[in-house]
């Protein structure tokens, strides 16, 4: 629990969630039929889901933020029911749980609120470090970090907050959706990965949130929507979330919104060059 003071994601993100999509009606199959979301590469902080939960703030300060997620199959537009979705992102000062010793986007400092010194591991900290792959966790730390179902409409939902920013990317979530598993009492076993993507933040979310603590004390330089390397412009397809706050107050939470269509026979774990949809998927928007 966050202490006296700061932003409690917790307890908001606990209110957040008991009104924060009441009175949506839910639309048809084909009001939702979108084509495949993009797919992006997993980058090299990724742990393999070993935290199953739909709160994954821990002592995290910050915004909350509640994001509410349909995955469905973009040829059919049905919901994937029982699938497991990943999240993960760093905290409100750029760090990665599991990676603290990484710092800020790779280069500098555990979480101090100090700039970052030295280069990233890489041109792009949330791309492959040198010689590619995945880094091993320095620490045991998996804040920001969680597995949960899809529900039999497709729709899984996570507590968190709002996240912060490290040099060379732009404020982003990580995702994984995996696909003909099975759930048992040790959690989710098997199955392929269908889709590894990004989500992304439009810049007045950002700004608004820049001037909340603790995002204030991110003195990392920012890298706009616009400038980065990974999201590709396409708006919701390439994972633009639909959000929604007051506008005066972002501080009070963000909720955020998005369908993501996949194609559960391809696999696509992110870890190399991205693949080529299956020939039954439907073809990417241009």
């Amino acid at each position: 629990m966050a202490g006296a003071g700061t932003v409690a994601a917790v307890g908001l993100g606990g209110a957040l969630a008991a009104n924060a999509f009441a009175g949506e009606r839910r639309k048809t199959p084909g009001e939702e039929c979108y084509r495949l979301t993009s797919e992006t590469v997993e980058g090299p902080y990724y742990i393999d889901a070993d935290k199953l939960r739909q709160d994954i703030t821990e002592d995290r300060e910050g915004i909350p933020l509640l994001l509410r997620l349909k995955v469905i199959d973009s040829e059919t537009c049905r919901p994937i029911r029982d699938a497991a979705v990943d999240i993960w992102h760093c905290d409100a000062v750029g760090v990665y749980s599991g990676y603290e010793d990484m710092g800020n986007g790779g280069g500098g400092p555990a979480p101090t609120g100090e700039p970052p010194t030295g280069e990233p591991p890489s041109g792009d900290p949330s791309g492959p470090p040198p010689g590619g792959g995945h880094q091993e966790p320095t620490d045991d730390t998996r804040y920001l970090r969680g597995t949960w179902r899809t529900d039999r409409h497709g729709f899984v939902t996570f507590e968190t907050v709002f996240p912060g920013w490290y040099r060379g990317r732009c404020v982003h979530i990580h995702t994984k959706v995996h696909v003909n598993g099975e759930w048992t009492d040790a959690g989710y076993e098997g199955g392929t990965t269908c889709h590894t993507g990004q989500f992304f933040f439009d810049e007045e979310s950002v700004l608004a949130s820049a001037v909340v603590e603790p995002y204030v004390s991110n003195t990392a330089e920012r890298t706009t929507l616009d400038e980065d390397t990974i999201y590709d412009g396409s708006g919701t397809r390439g994972g633009l979330l639909k959000l929604r706050y007051d506008k005066r107050d972002i501080s009070k939470g963000v909720r955020a919104s998005l369908t993501v269509g996949v194609d559960p026979k391809a696999t696509n774990d992110g870890t190399g060059t991205l693949p080529q949809p299956s020939a039954s998927a439907s073809p990417s928007a241009s």
